[in-house]
C-alpha cells in the first residue's frame, strides 16, 4: 500500500504499539463481560476500573467523574441533550466555531423549546469575553459549550474566564477538550473550580483506538442518559462496555501524560518550521496571532482550491486535510473560517496540517518543498485558464 507521510493527526492518530499490545488480551482470552459475576467478568471489571483511573489522571479528575462513551460525538451529545433534559428550556450558548457534534445537538434543542445563541469570535477565532458577559447580562444561558482547542485552527479559548462568567448566571458549562489532551496540560480540578462542569476526551486523538471516549462530569450536575438499559456508567450510558478499547484508552492517556512536555516541545519546533516555510511561499495563516495548539497549522493560498491542493499533495505523498475530517464532504467553506470573517474565496482554499510526535524535520522539509512545487504548478494552470 502506498503510504503518504501522515500530517493529519487532528483527524485521528495511529494506535501506539503499547496501546495495541495492552488491548490484545481483551480481544482473545480475556473476553469477559464486565457485568458478569465470575472470574472472566471480574477481570474485565478490573481492567475497566484501572483504565478509568488512568483516563481521570490525564486531566487531574477523579475516577468517579469519568463516564465512558463510544466517541467524542456521543459524549458531547450526552452532555448537551442530557443536561437540557433536566432543565427548563432556556438559552443554550455555543461558540460559532464548535465541532458539528456540539452545534447540531444544540440546534436540535430548539424542538424542545430552547433558544440557541452562537457566540461570535474575532478574526483569530477567539470568543470575546466582553460580548459573552453582555449576553449573560441580557439573557443568562442555562447551558454553555465552548471548545478548549479548535480542531481546524488549533486556536485555544480562555475557558477559565468564560466559565467564571457563566457561573455568575448559574449555567452548566461544558468544554470539548478532544484536541487539547496530549498536546497541552489540561486540569479538570482547576477548570471545575472556575465553573467548568464537564470535559470531553477521545482515545483516537492521542494514540488510542477508535470507539472509546469519555465525558469528565461533575457529579453534582444532573444529566439524563441518551441510552437507557442496564445502568452502566452510573446509569448515564447503558450498554456492554468495549473493554479492549477502554483499556487502550487508559494506556494512551498514561502515555500522553508521560510524554506531554517532550511532545509539545517537538511539535512546537516543527510547527514553527512549517509556518516559516509557508509564509515564505506567500500563504495566509489562520489564527496566527492567537495562542494555539503546538501541532496545528491552517493556511491557504489565494486563488487556489483547498480540495484540489489536498488531492495533489496526497498523490505526491503527503496526507493533509482541507478542514475537519467529519465535515470534509461538505462543499461549503469552513464554518470556522466563516465565523472568523475570512472571505469565502480564501476560505475555500484552506488546508490543515496537524503534526504528530513521530513526524520529523525531514518530513516537514519534504512537505514544504513538495508544496511549493505543487502550488506553483496549480497557480500556473489557474493563470492559463484566466
Amino acid at each position: 500500500m502506498f503510504a503518504p507521510v501522515y500530517l493529519d493527526h487532528n483527524a485521528t492518530t495511529p494506535v501506539d504499539p503499547a496501546v495495541r499490545e495492552a488491548m490484545l488480551p481483551y480481544l482473545s482470552g480475556q473476553y469477559g463481560n464486565a457485568s458478569s459475576r465470575h472470574e472472566y467478568g471480574r477481570a474485565a471489571r478490573r481492567a475497566i476500573d484501572e483504565a478509568r483511573s488512568k483516563v481521570a489522571a490525564v486531566v487531574g479528575a477523579h475516577a468517579s467523574e469519568v463516564v465512558f462513551a463510544s466517541g467524542g460525538s456521543e459524549a458531547n451529545n450526552l452532555l448537551i441533550k442530557g443536561a437540557a433534559a433536566c432543565l427548563k428550556p432556556g438559552l443554550v450558548a455555543v461558540s460559532a466555531i464548535e465541532h458539528p457534534c456540539v452545534i447540531r445537538p444544540a440546534e436540535q434543542l430548539r424542538k424542545r423549546g430552547w433558544t440557541l445563541q452562537k457566540l461570535a469570535v474575532d478574526g483569530d477565532g477567539r470568543v470575546d469575553a466582553e460580548n459573552f458577559q453582555a449576553l449573560i447580562a441580557e439573557q443568562p444561558p442555562r447551558i454553555v459549550s465552548v471548545m478548549l482547542a479548535n480542531n481546524e485552527t488549533g486556536v485555544l479559548q480562555d475557558i477559565e474566564t468564560l466559565a467564571a462568567l457563566a457561573r455568575t448566571a448559574g449555567a452548566c458549562f461544558h468544554s470539548d477538550a478532544v484536541q487539547a489532551v496530549g498536546k497541552l496540560p489540561v486540569d479538570f480540578r482547576r477548570l471545575n473550580g472556575a465553573g467548568v462542569h464537564a470535559l470531553t476526551l477521545s482515545a483516537h486523538k492521542i494514540g488510542g483506538p477508535k470507539g472509546a471516549a469519555a465525558l469528565i462530569l461533575d457529579k453534582r450536575l444532573d444529566v439524563e442518559p441518551l441510552i437507557a438499559g442496564g445502568g452502566h456508567e452510573r446509569g448515564l450510558r447503558s450498554g456492554t462496555e468495549n473493554v479492549a478499547a477502554i483499556v487502550g484508552f487508559g494506556v494512551a492517556c498514561e502515555l500522553a501524560a508521560a510524554r506531554l512536555a517532550a511532545t509539545a516541545a517537538h511539535l512546537l519546533a516543527l510547527r514553527g518550521r512549517v509556518e516559516c516555510g509557508l509564509l515564505g511561499q506567500g500563504a495566509t495563516l489562520f489564527g496566527q496571532a492567537a495562542e494555539r495548539l503546538p501541532n496545528t497549522i491552517y493556511f491557504a493560498f489565494p486563488e487556489l482550491d483547498g480540495e484540489t491542493l489536498v488531492g495533489q499533495l496526497d498523490r505526491a505523498g503527503y496526507a493533509v486535510a482541507s478542514g475537519a475530517a467529519c465535515s470534509s464532504a461538505s462543499p461549503e467553506p469552513s464554518h470556522v473560517l466563516q465565523a472568523m470573517g475570512v472571505a469565502p474565496g480564501l476560505a475555500r482554499g484552506a488546508v490543515r496540517v496537524s503534526l504528530g510526535g513521530a513526524n520529523t524535520v525531514a518530513e516537514v522539509d519534504g512537505f514544504l518543498a513538495t508544496l511549493q512545487g505543487t502550488v506553483r504548478r496549480l497557480q500556473g494552470l489557474t493563470a492559463m485558464a484566466v
